[in-house]
């Protein structure tokens, strides 16, 4: 019964969090800003794939709230039914917001946060990256899934068009708060391509010069020395 109240009480936590966050998506959405996006970081969209349904969604929100407006006679219950509808689209518009506002970021430092709206949010380092490549898939099923072999999709439209390997599983907290491992992940990106060429170039630049190039031994230096003597 503990585990189940504290498994409860986890639950409404992260979904009030998200919520909070989903509102403050709406601000920055109105004021055309985007979350943490650092200098030279590259900003990776992700909603084209999921807007229309989005939307979609928005509309029926919408004419069922003026509908009901319209068929429930008592007031009590009609400021009830009506705050419940209004609330629910301000949720539709939140998640979006937070989608549009929160992309992936190639950071300059070239590692990646990959983030889906206000629900995820994973930072993968640099020197843990295998591979990353342009990977367009289209996986059935939820938009968070973990397989037993340690791959995780989050699915966008109900595709991923980005793989990202890493030499070790890394644990990630799914959006209702428990853990998980995985050793690659696969998510979408409206423009793949831009997102991994920003990517490898960071992850280029921060390579030591000469790295890999052997240091000339002691008495090779001596000898080029005389040498141009």
């Amino acid at each position: 019964m503990r585990t189940r109240s504290r498994t409860a009480w986890r639950v409404m936590k992260r979904l009030t969090v998200h919520e909070f966050k989903a509102f403050h998506s709406l601000g920055l959405w109105i004021a055309r800003r985007r979350h943490q996006i650092g200098p030279g970081a590259h900003g990776a969209g992700y909603t084209q794939a999921q807007t229309a349904l989005i939307f979609g969604f928005l509309f029926v929100a919408l004419v069922e709230t003026v509908v009901l407006a319209f068929l429930i006679p008592w007031p009590t219950v009609h400021a009830i039914v009506t705050f419940i509808d209004v609330y629910g689209v301000l949720q539709i518009l939140g998640l979006h917001a937070a989608c549009v506002t929160r992309p992936h970021v190639a950071e300059a430092d070239g590692s990646l946060r990959l983030r889906y709206g206000a629900l995820f949010d994973l930072r993968i380092r640099a020197e843990d990256m295998l591979s990353v490549r342009v990977d367009r898939r289209y996986p059935q099923g939820k938009h968070f899934q973990l397989s037993e072999d340690g791959v995780l999709d989050v699915l966008v439209g109900g595709q991923t068009t980005v793989t990202v390997e890493l030499a070790e599983p890394v644990t990630f907290v799914r959006p209702l708060g428990a853990r998980g491992q995985a050793r690659v992940f696969r998510f979408n990106a409206d423009d793949p391509a831009a997102l991994v060429a920003a990517l490898k170039q960071a992850r280029a630049g921060q390579e030591v010069p000469g790295a890999g190039q052997e240091t000339p031994r002691a008495g090779e230096e001596a000898q080029g020395h005389a040498g141009a003597n």
